[in-house]
């Protein structure tokens, strides 16, 4: 009965363990089919998610490819329909050109700074490429030339220039690219106006000149005989004719012809040994000086010359003639050109005032003296051109107001009258009043 029992408790302890263990692996595979399902659900939102953002992905770049290719075509229409009237324009069918324009600025408005852009730095690529190609080939038929090559004078060079610049469009091109509207650009009477002011009424030529050296397009306007013509008028007036004469051209004339500067100023520096007295404590010594003192001469172009005498150097005078207007101590004359020689008169008036001894009561005696300085000078070119004025002739004229005239003619020999030196002053020509006329 014992063993029945205990092999009765053991079945039901083995069935209990069983039940146990059969629950507990219905509960696992409970709990794994539910994380199953949760992560077969949450990868099927997941890739309907990238389903949908590859598909909007694909659908915003077919979008935009077909914006950009709209885009593309309107500009292509655009500049087509620009060129279009370009060609009209050139053929001379103004009216077609127009309805062509019209067309393409309706579609793109800025349709005209969008060509430019992509044609200039191409242009401009290509003159520069052009230009170094066409100035290796000079460089190296310069080098294998003869003599007679080699000595070609400034109108070989400037019909080389010429020729040059007849295959471009405009006058100068920039070196890089810019965005801005660049000089060489600008009409060519807008140049010359230009230059008129640079030159102005005071024949700064020297300016015009420094110009010239920027670039060949500058070097063209520069030789512009106009200009070179008003020169010679304004500086020998109606005895430079209508024509150069037997000069080359207008600026042969103005440079070899005999005149004056006036970018500057003609200096002359005399000195002299002069005796003083003798001292009171020693009757035996006798004082000797040496007396140095300036003689400064201006021309202007009008005619006007400036005159001052001074034994301050030139750094305290020059700018004492800076302008015609001048006052004391300056004397203001006129001068005119004759073949080789400038010819001045330079006037000064002295008051003095004498009181009558008799007459208390009455008013004061003025007493006027004038005095007129005739003076030739010779042009000569030195180191440069017209840099020195020899003299050549000098007198005094003095007329009282009540008395005789008199002259007196000063001997021109010695070391008393040195020759005039030009020297040129930069502030003097700093800024233009007026253009060339």
């Amino acid at each position: 009965m014992e063993d029945d029992l205990s092999t009765t408790n053991r079945d039901q302890f083995q069935t209990s363990a069983d039940n146990v263990d059969s629950s507990t692996d219905q509960d696992a595979l409970w709990s794994f089919r539910q994380q199953w399902q949760k992560e077969l659900r949450s990868t099927k939102k997941s890739d309907v998610n990238e389903l949908r953002q590859k598909s909007t992905d694909s659908t915003s770049k077919e979008d935009s490819s077909k914006e950009s290719n709209n885009d593309e075509d309107i500009k292509e229409r655009a500049t087509n329909l620009f060129l279009a009237g370009s060609e009209m324009e050139n053929s001379g069918k103004f009216y077609e050109a127009i309805q062509y324009y019209r067309q393409a600025v309706q579609i793109v408005p800025d349709i005209e700074l969008i060509i430019n852009r992509k044609i200039k730095p191409k242009a401009v690529h290509e003159e520069y490429v052009e230009d170094e190609i066409e100035e290796t080939s000079e460089t190296v038929n310069v080098g294998t030339s003869s003599d007679e090559d080699e000595g070609k004078d400034d109108e070989d060079l400037l019909s080389r220039i010429q020729r040059k610049a007849s295959k471009k469009l405009t006058l100068c091109l920039p070196k890089l690219p810019k965005n801005g509207v660049h000089v060489g650009e600008l009409p060519l009477e807008i140049i010359l106006y230009i230059l008129k002011w640079l030159v102005s009424d005071q024949l700064d030529l020297r300016s015009m000149e420094m110009f010239s050296q920027v670039c060949r397009g500058f070097y063209l306007c520069a030789r512009d005989p106009e200009i070179w013509r008003m020169a010679c008028l304004r500086m020998w007036g109606v005895n430079c004719g209508s024509s150069p004469g037997n000069y080359k051209s207008w600026r042969s004339m103005f440079i070899e012809r005999s005149r004056v500067n006036f970018n500057g100023c003609y200096i002359s520096k005399t000195t002299y040994i002069r005796n003083g007295e003798n001292s009171f404590q020693d009757q035996f010594y006798r004082p000797w000086y040496l007396v140095a003192y300036y003689r400064y001469l201006r021309f202007y172009p009008d005619g006007t010359v400036l005159m001052l005498t001074s034994a301050e150097e030139p750094v305290q005078c020059i700018n004492l003639l800076k302008h015609r207007n001048a006052r004391y101590p300056v004397l203001t004359g006129y001068y005119r050109l004759k073949d080789d020689k400038v010819i001045l008169i330079i006037q000064r008036q002295t008051k003095s005032s004498l009181q009558d001894n008799k007459k208390s009561k009455k008013q004061d005696m003025l007493k006027k003296t004038e005095f007129i300085y005739n003076m030739e000078f010779q042009i000569r070119s030195k180191r440069r051109k017209h840099d020195q004025l020899q003299w050549d002739h000098y007198s005094i004229v003095t007329k009282p107001k009540k008395g005789e005239e008199t002259v007196t003619n000063f001997e021109l020999r010695g070391p008393q009258y040195p020759p005039l030196i030009f020297s040129r002053v930069k502030s003097y020509a700093e800024s233009s009043e007026n253009p060339l006329m």
